[in-house]
């Protein structure tokens, strides 16, 4: 199937939120950074792409209606030209919340990989720090004016490149109306789905752990 949305937006914009909301709305399965967590036959894919070797999109994305997170967002451009009918979502936040929550969650979780012994987690975080640290934010995703430098970039360049009509700068605390017009579809009769916040996240960070450790021989 090809992709009918694509998502531009950076990781911690809200955009576990936005993959239940799409996949609730029928956009889905909507692959997102969880998907090569818990799959790893997709790993494989990303890593060639963090090598820089192109990818065959339609493989890539064979079982999904939609996209957002990271590592896609890395390859917005490409995905919006190669599904020229998918429209475009460009997630976003208040700047410096977004990096607050970066700084808190996901990187490190990245910085941190190196502490671990090698596993499926391990290479994952191994990817991500290439595409999103090293490639996305040239090393220094923990400088703060940096790296909302960077975000202000990626979200005027999106603006510019993309056409208007095709494009939804998207906040998730907007709820369900902007995306539901967006996306000509009606509004469910229920609560837009908030989810994954930093507490989540390290919650989710702990049970990990403790499943890691219950499986290791002793």
């Amino acid at each position: 199937m090809a992709l009918q949305v694509v998502g531009a937006g950076f990781g911690r914009t809200g955009t576990n939120s936005l993959k239940l909301a799409l996949e609730r709305l029928g956009f889905g399965p909507c692959h997102h950074m969880f998907e090569i967590r818990d799959n790893p036959d997709q790993l494989r894919y990303w890593s060639a792409a963090a090598r820089g070797e192109l990818l065959d999109w339609d493989a890539v994305f064979a079982d999904y209606r939609a996209c957002v997170d990271w590592p896609s967002a890395r390859f917005w451009r490409e995905l919006a030209a190669h599904y020229g009918k998918a429209k475009v979502l460009l997630s976003v936040r208040p700047e410096e919340r977004w990096i607050k929550s970066v700084l808190a969650t996901i990187y490190p979780a990245m910085r941190d990989r190196v502490t671990r012994e090698p596993d499926h987690f391990h290479d994952t975080m191994d990817m991500a720090y290439e595409l999103i640290v090293e490639q996305t934010f040239g090393g220094r995703l923990d400088d703060p004016d940096h790296a909302m430098a960077v975000f202000r970039t990626h979200v005027a360049e999106v603006q510019r490149t993309i056409a208007a009509d095709r494009l939804l700068t998207y906040d998730v605390a907007e709820g369900w109306e902007p995306l539901c017009a967006f996306l000509n579809v009606p509004i469910p009769d229920e609560p837009f789905p908030h989810v994954n916040s930093t507490e989540a996240f390290h919650g989710r960070e702990r049970e990990k752990e403790h499943e890691s450790a219950a499986t290791k021989p002793s």
